[in-house]
Order: structure tokens, then C-alpha cells, then sequence
């Protein structure tokens, strides 16, 4: 064998050597981020499109992984109360939690516009804002003044607008209710007369049971009907006027977040936008046949009058702006929505067909 065949093989062998040892080093970093976070849960692990995109979350990370990535998720109130999951991961008390982030609207008064606002804009034009406009990297700075990386990891449509033991013919209705209600639209049934307060979703029958609330609103006409709101009360308002969309987001203390390689993030990243869409197809899906259950069980489904609707957006406005007036962040998110709103309503206008297109019997 000649010198230079020699040098061939060697040259070979030292190469292919260092290729397989460097694809165990590889390897052996990859394999070392084992991630075996807790999460706790603001409502139950079942509801339709609201928390179910948790599990579908969870099982694809722990498969895509290789079992590397392992988010075990807790029933609320297992861990901490609903209302303190972000107290929770910002302190490192916990390592993420999944929420409906405008429970702490209280601190921190911008959130609702995130979890869903009156008068707003519907799933596809917020996911636009949010992705390729300014939504996410403005409620990346609000929270990280809280130690906390959010990821949007939920949407569903828009909400009831409550059950009511009597139709809402008139705003003059809402006077003197005790109402449970959450969010922006919270404050505006508070400037009609209601007396407002927030109770967690696995209270609200109790509440209503007991008659401390004489109406509320949780969520869409299937997670509704899982909680059995249409048991108590029989008249159901629609639409949502309050919450033209819910979110969900999973919130990750800010210092985990950082020590994960990038692979890390990145798998859990593109975990919640697969899960916030397959939580959109689950919830459209099963709202009709909520919807249609509702019929066939003797519960009226009353759409508000076009003049009530005015009605509340004319106050809804006056509230926004209010608050807007009193938190710096409130008006950028706010100013930003606006924009974009008014920007793709030439799209939203004439590009889709008017709902009357879409039969109903």
C-alpha cells in the first residue's frame, strides 16, 4: 500500500471517527435537557378549546421529544388557587402555568385586551395582530417586568353573553343585577348599574345555586353546558358582545425559559401554536351541537337587539378610553388593536361573505 493511500485511509478514519463521536456529543447535549415541568391549570383539564389544548400540548412535546420534554399539568386548585398561577410562575414557585390571563387583570390592567375584549376583533384578524403585528412582542414586555415569558397556547370564538333569569330587552336590564362577569365587560355592566363579581368557573353553579349571583357569563355555549349553567337557568344571551374571543397562555418563569437550550424553546414554541389551533377546531366544532342540545332541552338562545348592542359599545368605548387615560401600556395596546382593527376592515368587510350567506333553519 502506498504512503498516500495510507494517509487516504487514515485521513478517513480520523474524519469518520470525529463525525460519529461528534453525533454523540450531540447527542449526549440534546439528551441532557430533560424538562419535567409542573403546570397548574386556571380551569379544568376538559373544557373544549379552553384548556384541552394543554394535553394536546403535553403529549406532542413528550413525543417529539423523545419523552425529553414533559409538562405534567394540575387540576386548579392542586397546586395554587386560579387567580395566583402568576404570582406563582413569575416568584419560580412553579415552573409555568396555563391561565386565562385576564383574572389578574387587577394588576395588571392591559391583560383583558389579551384574553378578550368587547367589541374586538374576531380569531383570525386577533392571530394576525398577535403574530405578525405588535401583540406579541407588546405582552412579551408586560410581562417580563413579571419575571414571565407568555405564549399565546389557546383561541376560541366568541363567548355567550351570559344567562339571564329574564331577556335583556333594554341596557336599563342590567341595573341592579348581581352578575358574575369578567374582564373589560365587567366594568361596563358596572357603569349600567350591575354589581359585578368575579367567581372561578367551578364555582359559578354553586353561586347560582345559592342565588349569591343572579346571572353570569363563563364561556361558549358547549363549556357552558359542562358546567351545567343550563340546568339552573333556562335563558341564554348571545353573542358575546364582551369577549369576541378567548385566549389561553401558557406562562413560563422567565429564568426556566432562559436555560433551555434553543432547541427546548423552540419545540415547546411551535407546541402551543399546533395546540392553538387544534383548540380552535375543537371549539368550532362543538358549539352547534351545544347550541342544538340547547334547543331540544327547552332553553331559549336570545340574540341581543341590534340597538342594546349600540348600546354597549358606546359605553364599552367610553370604559377603553378611560382606562386607556390611566395606564400607559392599556393605550399602546389599546391605540395598537385600534389600528389594525381600522386597517383590516376593508378585508374583513368585503372580503368574507355577510353571515346571512351562511344558512340557519
Amino acid at each position: 500500500m502506498s504512503i498516500k493511500q495510507k494517509l487516504s485511509r487514515l485521513t478517513y478514519g480520523i474524519t469518520a471517527a470525529a463525525v460519529i463521536s461528534g453525533g454523540l456529543a450531540s447527542s449526549d447535549v440534546l439528551a441532557a435537557e430533560k424538562v419535567r415541568w409542573q403546570v397548574p391549570l386556571a380551569f379544568p383539564s376538559h373544557l373544549i378549546g379552553l384548556t384541552t389544548p394543554v394535553k394536546h400540548l403535553s403529549e406532542n412535546l413528550k413525543a417529539i421529544s423523545g419523552g425529553d420534554i414533559q409538562l405534567r399539568y394540575y387540576e386548579p386548585g392542586e397546586l395554587v388557587p386560579p387567580f395566583e398561577i402568576m404570582d406563582a410562575v413569575g416568584s419560580g414557585k412553579y415552573p409555568a402555568g396555563y391561565t386565562w390571563v385576564g383574572y389578574d387583570q387587577g394588576t395588571i390592567p392591559s391583560l383583558p385586551l389579551y384574553s378578550g375584549a368587547p367589541f374586538n376583533m374576531e380569531p383570525p384578524a386577533y392571530l394576525a395582530w398577535y403574530y405578525e403585528g405588535d401583540g406579541r412582542e407588546l405582552l412579551e414586555e408586560i410581562y417580563a417586568e413579571r419575571n414571565i415569558h407568555p405564549m399565546l397556547c389557546s383561541i376560541i370564538g366568541p363567548e355567550g353573553a351570559g344567562w339571564f333569569a329574564k331577556p335583556i330587552k333594554g341596557v336599563e336590564d342590567y341595573d341592579g343585577l348581581k352578575i358574575r362577569f369578567a374582564g373589560i365587560g365587567g366594568k361596563v355592566l358596572e357603569k349600567l348599574g350591575a354589581s359585578v363579581t368575579m367567581v372561578p368557573g367551578g364555582e359559578i353553579y354553586q353561586a347560582l345555586e345559592r342565588k349569591t349571583i343572579d346571572a353570569t357569563e363563563f364561556s361558549q355555549p358547549a363549556i357552558d353546558k359542562m358546567l351545567g349553567l343550563d340546568q339552573i337557568i333556562k335563558n341564554y344571551i348571545m353573542p358575546g358582545w364582551h369577549q369576541t374571543l378567548t385566549t389561553s397562555h401558557l406562562l413560563v418563569n422567565k429564568d426556566a425559559w432562559e436555560d433551555l437550550e434553543p432547541e427546548s424553546r423552540a419545540l415547546i414554541e411551535m407546541g402551543c401554536e399546533a395546540a392553538t389551533l387544534k383548540g380552535f377546531a375543537q371549539s368550532e366544532w362543538a358549539q352547534p351541537t351545544a347550541l342544538r342540545d340547547y334547543e331540544k332541552e327547552g332553553v331559549t338562545a336570545q340574540t341581543l337587539p341590534e340597538p342594546v348592542l349600540r348600546e354597549l359599545q358606546k359605553v364599552t368605548t367610553e370604559v377603553l378610553d378611560e382606562i386607556a387615560a390611566k395606564d400607559p401600556m392599556f393605550k399602546r395596546v389599546l391605540t395598537s388593536q385600534r389600528n389594525f382593527m381600522e386597517h383590516h376592515s376593508i378585508w374583513h368587510s368585503k372580503g368574507y361573505l355577510p353571515r346571512t350567506f351562511y344558512q340557519y333553519d
